[in-house]
């Protein structure tokens, strides 16, 4: 046999993996093409060796106990090990290992085939690698198929759309498609990817709450080795501060434009109006006629409106020219909230206030301010009220004013239980003139104006529906304002 067998390997030669001859005590008496080649040894060099001595000192113990086990007649599968170029590069393998003896000999021989799987081991790395970064980044990621179906989907993309991923698996992107963009729009990307290029456009879809997510998408196709198209790989990044951002810039742009007219407004009919006031009490001062002074105090009642909305369009409109005092906000909020207490619509309302005595005094205009905290104060009272006429007088009203403090600002929260605003009226409700109060009963300037004296002082205002129990305006502050 042992004049044959360097003849009978020789078959080896012709198979794309590494086989080994060993006798029963681990030495190499026979190896393929594969091995030298592979390994990089010269085959006097390997032959006689010691095999346990070209594997890795991990592998060791372990094929070592697999041989022996091969002696008892118990093939060995799929074992992993590495072996150790001359080189002293690393390849990873797959051992399978049978022993075997031939009749009329002592000693058994043992056959080992190891299957070079360093390049696919790479792979599942690199695939290992891209799912910890696919799975971990803050980008929503999906993957389709050629029908576009999703197969994959990241946390972030649960996160962004709101739809768990048990919902979104096997389903078209048109789930969440909020029907903004055409049907050409969507066959210029389809042409695009399925040529094998990659396409990027911003696109507005739909939340699983309905709420509008606005993303910047890049679509890629997936290749494989001979450049066909086997899926599609989309990467998303979130436009949505973006968009918020520019609606920001163009409220406030619109808002300068106004007040820039309201100030020419203010002027062209503030004179006018200042000798209609004068004539009117000239005659009410030379007629004795009762039915004129009536009419007469009914036209002095418009006047004195209309100069209100002067006055607060001029007070937008124009720089201040009160000085910033250092303010004490506590005192200015239960002053505000005294001041509406007294009100008629405020006697089934409670009012809620913790003053916060670690607050630093900040620099404002403290007669501003409290404007702004009364007029927010007297719309929830306003809303609490038209509650009651629907609800009774039972229906007790409750507004709640707290603080806290971020890095850089004082945050006040004026939370009510009225009976809310409508969604779409959301983004209207600082715009001047606009009122949800019934005709005569508001000139919907006061938090026109509000917005306006926060934004004097580098602040912010927001208004939100308390789910649906309510509103909830916040006021930002900063803490060290650069004036």
């Amino acid at each position: 046999m042992a004049k044959s067998s360097p003849v009978v390997f020789e078959v080896f030669n012709i198979l794309p993996d590494l086989y080994f001859l060993l006798d029963e005590f681990g030495k190499i008496q026979e190896v393929n093409n594969q091995v030298t080649t592979k390994l990089g040894y010269r085959i006097e060099e390997i032959k006689g060796k010691d095999f346990y001595t070209i594997l890795s000192p991990p592998s060791v113990l372990r094929v070592e106990h697999a041989v022996i086990s091969s002696l008892d007649k118990k093939p060995v599968k799929a074992l992993k090990c590495a072996f150790v170029k001359s080189s002293s590069e690393i390849i990873e393998a797959d051992l399978f290992i049978s022993s075997y003896k031939i009749p009329n000999k002592k000693n058994h021989s043992i056959l080992i085939l190891a299957k070079d799987i360093t390049v696919e081991k790479k792979k599942d790395i690199d695939l290992l690698r891209f799912y910890y970064v696919a799975e971990n980044t803050v980008n929503p990621l999906q993957i389709t198929d050629l029908q576009g179906k999703m197969v994959y989907v990241n946390p972030a993309f649960e996160k962004a759309s709101g739809f768990p991923k048990e919902e979104l698996l096997g389903k078209s992107p048109n789930i969440f498609s909020s029907g903004k963009h055409s049907s050409k729009y969507w066959d210029k990307m389809w042409e695009s990817i399925q040529s094998g290029k990659v396409w990027v456009g911003e696109v507005e879809n739909k939340k699983r709450d309905g709420e509008p997510f606005y993303t910047q998408l890049l679509i890629s196709p997936i290749l494989d080795k001979e450049k066909n198209v086997v899926g599609y790989f989309g990467i998303h990044r979130d436009l949505t501060e973006k968009r918020n951002l520019e609606k920001q810039l163009i409220h406030t742009q619109k808002m300068e434009s106004i007040g820039t007219l309201a100030a020419g407004v203010a002027h062209e009919v503030g004179n006018p109006l200042a000798s209609i006031s004068a004539l009117v009490q000239i005659v009410q001062r030379h007629t004795n006629d009762e039915f004129i002074k009536e009419k007469l105090e009914l036209v002095k009642k418009q006047v004195t409106r209309i100069s209100k909305i002067i006055r607060d369009l001029v007070d937008f409109s124009r720089p201040s020219n009160y000085e910033l005092q250092l303010t004490d906000i506590n005192e200015t909020i239960k002053e505000a909230i005294e001041i509406v207490r007294v009100g008629k619509k405020a006697k089934n309302v409670e009012f809620l206030f913790t003053p916060d005595s670690s607050l630093a005094l900040l620099p404002l205009v403290a007669d501003q301010i409290q404007q702004v905290f009364v007029n927010i104060l007297i719309n929830a009272v306003d809303a609490i009220f038209e509650k009651q006429l629907q609800f009774g007088d039972n229906y007790t009203g409750e507004i709640s004013v707290s603080l806290r403090k971020s890095q850089e600002y004082l945050i006040l929260i004026f939370k009510d239980n009225g009976h809310g605003i409508k969604e779409e009226h959301i983004s209207k409700i600082f715009e001047p003139f606009f009122t949800t109060k019934k005709e005569g009963r508001g000139t919907g300037l006061g938090l026109w104006v509000s917005y306006g004296i926060i934004k004097s002082f580098h602040g912010e205002i927001t208004v939100e529906n308390n789910n649906n129990a309510g509103t909830i305006f916040k006021i930002l502050l900063p803490l060290n304002p650069i004036y």
